[in-house]
């Protein structure tokens, strides 16, 4: 496995060791020695996985304390935009965003601590999608932020008009709107 730094720290992407030949692929999904040398220790207690159409965006999600989540993203079919949002007060990157395209393709992970907002459009028919969760689902502590948030400018790479966004992600607010509940430290 190897890792991939990306602009904002501990936001990092996992490349996994791909073996290929003739009867097809085999790679190593997750390993907690493998996570814990290149990350930290995490314990993950929840797996999730949705399944979606082209156009769909969801997001940009977060679990307010006391149950917030990091989480471990990944692409099972198709393709997505993931996108991570910083929503530590006080950290250096606050407001800032950083995205990576997920695909069956590449087998890329996302690694996301607690204090991001997270969020993906499906760029290709359909897309299966897994996350691991280190902190069970509390629908009381939901948190999101505007996927349309005109300070984050976040290029989802779909046409506004071939979106498709739950009732609930239509109506969340930009983040200089919202009260902070995570503080860098």
């Amino acid at each position: 496995m190897e890792l991939i730094e990306t602009a904002i720290k501990d936001v990092v992407i996992l490349k996994p060791k791909v073996f290929e030949d003739a009867r097809g692929y085999f790679f190593e999904s997750f390993s907690q020695r493998e996570f814990d040398r290149l990350i930290y220790p995490v314990n993950f207690v929840q797996d999730n996985e949705s399944k979606s159409s082209y156009g769909v965006l969801r997001g940009l999600h977060f679990q307010k304390p006391p149950f917030p989540q990091a989480k471990l993203v990944r692409v099972v079919r198709g393709k997505v935009l993931d996108v991570a949002v910083d929503i530590r007060k006080g950290s250096p990157t606050y407001g800032k965003w950083v995205s990576c395209e997920l695909s069956e393709d590449n087998h890329y992970m996302l690694f996301l601590p607690r204090g991001f907002a997270h969020g993906f459009s499906v760029l290709s028919e359909e897309v299966i999608f897994q996350y691991k969760c280190d902190n069970f689902y509390h629908p009381e502590c939901e948190g999101a932020v505007a996927w349309n948030d005109p300070a984050l400018q976040i290029d989802w790479q779909i046409p506004v008009e071939k979106m498709i966004l739950s009732k609930k992600d239509e109506r969340n607010k930009p983040l200089e709107e919202m009260e902070p509940c995570f503080f860098y430290k």
